[in-house]
């Protein structure tokens, strides 16, 4: 039978795309409730950082890794291992987007989307679930985004890799319902991070629309006039792992004041 979990205090959770914006968020909320954190990321330095602003007395360490590189991820899944034990809480953050019609995709381009989006999701995942199935408990929570839910015109690659996310959040589980484990898929809207910093700067740079007009214009998506802040995924990041989410499971939720029902 799966473990009984009351309480995530010393559970140890490794978190991808750790650095800066959603990921930082997660790893604020979850030191908070006194997780062991193992911080994934490319840019050692960035991690650092992010440990340092944690509350003091937090357990964390910094690991460099190419999510979409498979011996890399063993390697650094190996070293969370060594460093706080068993992976109890796995959280498939890291990302990327780029944006280009169809037609001007690239090849390199299109596989990229996939590597650091799909791949780096099943890699983590493959990586860390056999340590859950061995405890009899486990959380898998995919940073999705709502163009796993829907489609948006010049982003295909990335609507492509996200809505795989999707798929392989579903069919995971199933496999694993009986476990003790819940995977389960968070969408954000567009969020106040550095992607979307970036967007608004390309369209800017395309368009005569001032950075306040661009800023409104994806903003406009979501039904309550706004973009989503990095924190407000973070707290329900941080629900799907209590306790309380037990029986949510294979479900992507979305973080978009409505934008998708």
């Amino acid at each position: 039978m799966p473990s009984a979990v009351t309480d995530l205090t010393d559970k140890h959770a490794l978190i991808t795309g750790a650095a800066r914006g959603i990921g930082a968020a997660i790893a604020e909320r979850l030191a908070a409730k006194g997780l062991r954190l193992s911080l994934v990321g490319r840019h050692l330095d960035s991690l650092q950082a992010l440990a340092a602003r944690l509350p003091a007395g937090t357990a964390s360490q910094c690991l460099v890794c190419d999510v979409g590189d498979a011996q890399a991820v063993e390697r650094a899944w190996a070293q969370a291992r060594a460093g706080f034990g068993p992976i109890d809480i796995l959280i498939n953050n890291a990302g990327q987007a780029e944006s280009a019609p169809l037609l001007r995709t690239s090849d390199a381009l299109w596989q990229q989307m996939l590597a650091v989006n799909l791949t780096g999701t099943f890699l983590g995942t493959r990586a860390a679930v056999p340590d859950m199935v061995k405890s009899g408990w486990g959380r898998v929570i995919n940073i999705a985004s709502t163009a796993g839910q829907r489609g948006y015109a010049y982003v295909s690659a990335y609507v492509a890799a996200k809505h795989g996310v999707i798929g392989l959040t579903r069919s995971l589980a199933l496999e694993f319902a009986q476990k003790g484990i819940t995977v389960n898929a968070v969408c954000p809207g567009y969020t106040d991070t550095d992607l979307l910093r970036a967007s608004i700067d390309n369209v800017m740079s395309k368009t005569a629309r001032s950075r306040d007009e661009s800023y409104a214009e994806f903003a406009r998506n979501n039904p309550q006039g706004r973009v989503v802040q990095p924190g407000e995924v973070a707290d329900t990041v941080l629900w799907l792992c209590s306790p309380a989410a037990s029986a949510i499971n294979g479900q992507s939720v979305s973080v978009s004041g409505g934008e998708v029902m």
